[in-house]
């Protein structure tokens, strides 16, 4: 038994050894950050020295270049619809009662229509007929202030030249003491809105009329190309 036991002991303690691993630095660790970027340096060793620092700063310098030029191009644009949309809002507040004032515009030709086909003697009369004219004379002068406080104003052109952007020829008339083309009657009278034509005038132009002096003429009445003796 004391034989037995010896020679087991001994066994057993190489049979332990044997099971045990070896503890050593040759196996590398699977998540040593050390190890990885040494392995990508192995991998391109020439990566981080190929780079020039001056082709990396001016490759960096340009890019800055291109976004600052692209942010100056975004803050031109949003100033420029910035500016647009408060000009159409300015517009659209301006002319927003346009429709309504054309329409208005006829009731204003009633009542002038109305007060002109009365005789003066019958609106000075002290009788029914005057107030009632007093009454429609108050109603187109306030009609009229109305329209000036919204920036519309008639246009009566007579006695000036034909402007075709404001007034609309529908008659000749043969008139020698003016100008051609000066109107000399409306039929119509003319609005705007603000700077903006809301109606043409109706005006009658002169036909013919009074010609120029000749140019060519002297102060003395010598003919063209007549010599003038300037000598005592």
């Amino acid at each position: 038994m004391t034989n037995a036991n010896r020679e087991d002991g001994p066994q057993s303690e190489g049979a332990s050894e044997s099971v045990m691993p070896e503890s050593g630095n040759d196996m590398p660790a699977a998540n040593d950050p050390t190890t990885a970027d040494e392995t990508t340096e192995q991998a391109d060793p020439e990566a981080s020295q190929d780079q020039d620092p001056h082709a990396v700063l001016v490759a960096l310098q340009a890019e800055v270049a291109d976004l600052k030029d692209r942010l100056l191009r975004a803050v031109a644009e949003t100033e420029n619809l910035r500016r647009r949309t408060d000009r159409e809002k300015a517009d659209l507040r301006k002319f927003a009662a346009a429709e309504f004032a054309r329409d208005m515009l006829g009731v204003a030709d009633n009542l002038q229509r109305a007060l002109a086909a009365v005789p003066q003697e019958a609106r000075e009369a002290q009788d029914d007929l005057g107030r009632l004219l007093e009454g429609v004379d108050l109603t187109e002068r306030e009609l009229q202030t109305q329209f000036e406080k919204h920036g519309i104003k008639p246009v009566n052109p007579l006695g000036q030249k034909l402007d075709p952007n404001l007034h609309q020829a529908v008659v000749q008339i043969e008139d020698d003491s003016v100008e051609p083309g000066t109107v000399v009657q409306v039929m119509q009278g003319g609005y705007v809105i603000h700077d903006r034509l809301l109606r043409a005038a109706m005006v009658g132009v002169a036909k013919g009329g009074s010609k120029p002096a000749a140019s060519a003429a002297g102060a003395d009445g010598e003919e063209p190309g007549q010599a003038v003796d300037t000598k005592a």
